[in-house]
């Protein structure tokens, strides 16, 4: 994680950059390694120890040996090292001058024990680095109203891509005790930060989810990320809000009809603006998919059927409340008898929607026979 690394503060500037620098290089060296981890070759009846990567390694581990001892937790780093360097030596001094099955396995099995230590060497140098980063990080939205936009913006997407990388349970308690999704809500809620930076916050917020379903999804519906997103009305944040619909389902379906929000959502599709529009379509079919009754109900009550009958007039929305209707059918929030009653709702509501007959004949028709979701 190279950029994640040039945003940390350190309290001693001159010795953090030099350590950074020499973990980068160590890091680099270690996945190398495990790519190439022979260590010797024979030529005739000598052998040779012929690993650039390795001599480099062990070279920067003794121009960091006084840096690495001040830090405790780079304690089993300098462990490794050590026992690297020990495995290369015994390789080296040792004369396998044969070409037998022997000598083979040797090598083998020593090739296999520097590539594993090499992977722990990187892990342990990428543990530091998240470390000190998650805890720049939360410094910094403790600070969020003191720290420049851009930096702000920079620093939560470069934790958004870490953690998009995949799980980490190291990661995920330097997450968890630094508490930074308290810290990222509160960015998102907060009326006096600019859209971008609470959409920022969102997207990480959302990456979180993916991060670790398990552990994130509660704090999500227990927060106030739903109310914010909703309120946040842009074209980014009703598209998190899409996301996390598809990634928690029911849950965060209830939540936002238990906050009142129905009608906030379903009047986007009557936004001037097109892209709003577009995302809020794409947000009402994942409630069709995802919600209960009561959601689906709620959507109806405000008018639904004929805002998306207006809307269908458009190339751009042919068929969407045959869409509708096939979501709720096929989706995963009503019993079977709750979609029958349900889609003659949505019948009664297009021939109540004021349209022409051959049009509600049509509309009916594609409800009937269903429509490509």
């Amino acid at each position: 994680m190279e950029a994640e690394a040039e945003a940390f503060m350190f309290t001693s500037k001159h010795d953090s950059q030099q350590l950074l620098k020499i973990l980068k290089a160590l890091k680099q060296a270690s996945h190398d390694l495990q790519k190439n981890p022979n260590s010797e070759k024979i030529d005739g009846d000598r052998t040779f120890s012929c690993s650039p990567v390795i001599k480099a390694l062990l070279e920067l581990q003794h121009e960091s040996d006084s840096i690495l001892s001040t830090d405790p937790h780079l304690t089993a780093l300098s462990t490794h090292l050590t026992a690297l360097k020990t495995l290369n030596h015994n390789s080296c001094t040792n004369p396998q001058r044969h070409h037998g099955l022997k000598s083979f396995l040797i090598r083998r099995d020593n090739s296999h024990e520097i590539s594993k230590l090499a992977g722990s060497i990187e892990s342990e140098i990428q543990a530091w680095i998240d470390r000190e980063f998650v805890k720049t990080l939360a410094q910094t939205l403790r600070r969020a109203d003191e720290t420049r936009e851009e930096v702000l913006i920079d620093l939560i997407q470069q934790f958004e891509e870490r953690i998009g990388t995949g799980f980490d349970l190291e990661l995920q308690n330097s997450i968890l005790r630094s508490k930074v999704f308290t810290k990222l809500e509160s960015i998102l809620c907060g009326s006096k930060f600019s859209k971008n930076v609470r959409e920022a916050s969102a997207f990480a917020i959302a990456e979180l989810i993916r991060f670790n379903k398990d552990v994130f999804v509660g704090q999500v519906l227990i927060s106030k990320t739903v109310c914010a997103l909703i309120s946040l009305a842009s074209v980014r944040s009703i598209q998190i809000l899409c996301t996390l619909i598809r990634s928690i389902k029911s849950p965060i379906v209830d939540e936002i009809v238990s906050n009142g929000k129905i009608p906030k959502l379903i009047g986007f599709l009557t936004s001037d603006d097109f892209s709003i529009r577009t995302t809020a379509m794409e947000c009402v079919m994942e409630i069709g998919y995802f919600g209960r009754k009561e959601a689906i109900e709620a959507m109806l009550e405000e008018d639904l059927v004929k805002k998306l009958v207006e809307l269908q007039r458009s190339d751009l929305f042919a068929s969407c409340v045959a869409r509708f209707a096939v979501q709720f059918e096929v989706g995963e929030g009503l019993r079977r008898r709750e979609r029958r009653a349900l889609k003659q709702e949505v019948l009664q509501r297009v021939r109540e929607a004021h349209v022409c007959e051959a049009e509600a004949a049509t509309i009916v028709a594609e409800v009937l026979w269903g429509a490509t979701p």
